[in-house]
C-alpha cells in the first residue's frame, strides 16, 4: 500500500494541457502535494471535449477525469510580464516541482526551459513530457505515437489493419514514468540538495512497452498479433459461456492438469495437450473444443470450478461493471463538486494510498487567480485588462 500524503508540503506549478502531464500532477495531488496548474489564456483544450455535463463552459467531461486536486491560474507566457510573473511566482511560492509539456524548443521562447527556471531556484525539480522529448520538437498526440513506436503492431488479430489501444497508453505511460522520476529527483535532492532536468519522451516510454516483442525481433522471432489469444503460451484467450465471457490464462503445465481434472473438462486430457508447446502446436483444436465445453456452462460455475482448482480466469467486465461491482468499485475515488453537488467517480491511481484520499473537484478555469496572485500583491484586475492573465 502506498504512504498516505507523503508529498504534504510540497508545491508544483505546472504550465500543462491534454492528457500526460496533467495524469501525472493528478498523482502527485493524490499523494499530498500542493499542484497549482498553469493555464494559457486560452485555457486546456481538454476542458471543451466531452459532454458539458455541469452545463457551464470550460468543465466537460473529458476534463473532469485527471484534474482534480488541483487550483487554476491562467498567464499569457508569449509576454515579458507573463514570463516574469511565472519566475516570481517559483519564488513566491517555493516551488519544489516545475512541470511543463510545452514542445522542448518552446520552452525557451515561453521562458520557462530549464536554464531560466534553475536561476529562480537552484534545487527546482525540472520535468518536460513530449512526444520524442528534445531530440525533435514536434508536436504529438498519443495515437500517433503508439502508431510510431510499433505499438500497435501487438494489439488486434493477425489479420486486423492496425490498432491503437482503447486506452491512452503513450500517455499515461509517460505520465506514471515522469512521475518515478519525479520521485528519483526528490530523493536525491535529499542526498545532494541538488535539483534535477528531466526529459520525459512519450516515444520511449511507449517504447519501453515492448521488452518482450523487441528482444524476439531482434533474433528474428517475431510475435505476431494474436488478439485474445498469447503467442507463446496455450490455452489463452477470452470464452464465450451460456451467460457472459471468461477470459483464461493458463501459464504452466500444472494449472493445465488442473483444467483435465475439473469436471466437464476430462474429455481434455490428451497426449497432444501435455505441455505448453504441444498445446500451442495444437492451438485451434484445442480452442475449438474448450470454447464446446465453456459454451454450455454459466460464467459463475465456471469461475467457481476454475478458481477452486488455481487456475487464472476472470469474467468480462463492461467498464460499467466496474462502477457497479462491489470489489472493483471499493478501489475508485470520489469527488464531488460543491458548486453543484455533482460526483465524479476516479479511477484509483496504480499504488493505493493507505488512508482514504480526499481531493477538491477540477478547478474551473483560472478559479484561483485571485487567491494566488492577490496574496502576492498582484492587480488582480490590472493583470486582466492587460491581457496578462
Amino acid at each position: 500500500m502506498g504512504l498516505s500524503k507523503f508529498l504534504k508540503g510540497l508545491t508544483v506549478l505546472s504550465v500543462e494541457q491534454a492528457v500526460s502531464l496533467p495524469y501525472c500532477t493528478w498523482r502527485l495531488a493524490v499523494d499530498g502535494a500542493s499542484v497549482i496548474r498553469v493555464e494559457s489564456l486560452q485555457g486546456d483544450p481538454n476542458r471543451k471535449v466531452g459532454k458539458n455535463i455541469l452545463n457551464e463552459d470550460l468543465m466537460n467531461s473529458y476534463f473532469l477525469s485527471v484534474n482534480s486536486g488541483k487550483k487554476s491560474i491562467t498567464l499569457n507566457l508569449k509576454t515579458e510580464s507573463g514570463q516574469q510573473i511565472i519566475k516570481d511566482l517559483i519564488q513566491k511560492l517555493d516551488v519544489d516541482i516545475f512541470t511543463n509539456n510545452q514542445i522542448p524548443a518552446n520552452c525557451k521562447k515561453l521562458g520557462i526551459d530549464y536554464e531560466q527556471i534553475k536561476a529562480i531556484k537552484n534545487d527546482i525539480i525540472w520535468v518536460n513530457v513530449s512526444g520524442f522529448g528534445p531530440e525533435r520538437s514536434e508536436a504529438a498526440y498519443d495515437p500517433m505515437i503508439q502508431a510510431y513506436s510499433g505499438i500497435m503492431d501487438t494489439n488486434g488479430v493477425p489479420e486486423s489493419e492496425p490498432l491503437k489501444f482503447g486506452i491512452s497508453i503513450a500517455d499515461i505511460e509517460a505520465a506514471n514514468q515522469a512521475y518515478c522520476e519525479i520521485m528519483k529527483a526528490l530523493f536525491h535532492r535529499e542526498i545532494t540538495g541538488e535539483g534535477s532536468k528531466i526529459y520525459i519522451s512519450m516515444l520511449e516510454c511507449c517504447m519501453s512497452l515492448l521488452a518482450l516483442h523487441i528482444p524476439m525481433a531482434s533474433m528474428g522471432l517475431f510475435m505476431s498479433k494474436s488478439g485474445n489469444a498469447h503467442p507463446i503460451f496455450s490455452p489463452v484467450g477470452v470464452y464465450k459461456t451460456a451467460d457472459g465471457y471468461v477470459s483464461i490464462a493458463v501459464g504452466n503445465d500444472a494449472q493445465w492438469q488442473g483444467i483435465v481434472k475439473s469436471q466437464g473438462f476430462e474429455s481434455l486430457n490428451k497426449p497432444e495437450y501435455k505441455t505448453n508447446n504441444q498445446r500451442k502446436t495444437n492451438d485451434k483444436q484445442l480452442n475449438f473444443e474448450l470454447k464446446a465445453i465453456l459454451g454450455k456452462m454459466k460464467t459463475a460455475h465456471v469461475l467457481t470450478l476454475f478458481r477452486n482448482a488455481r487456475i487464472p480466469i476472470s469474467q468480462v467486465n463492461l467498464i460499467g461493471n466496474v462502477l457497479r461491482d462491489q470489489y472493483l468499485s471499493s478501489k475508485l475515488l470520489q469527488i464531488k463538486d460543491p458548486k453543484t453537488g455533482f460526483s465524479v467517480s476516479l479511477a484509483p491511481p496504480p499504488v493505493p494510498c493507505e488512508n482514504e484520499v480526499s481531493l477538491i473537484f477540477p478547478p474551473r478555469f483560472g478559479e484561483h487567480n485571485k487567491e494566488i496572485y492577490g496574496r502576492w500583491g498582484y492587480d488582480v484586475g490590472k493583470l486582466k485588462e492587460e491581457g496578462i492573465i
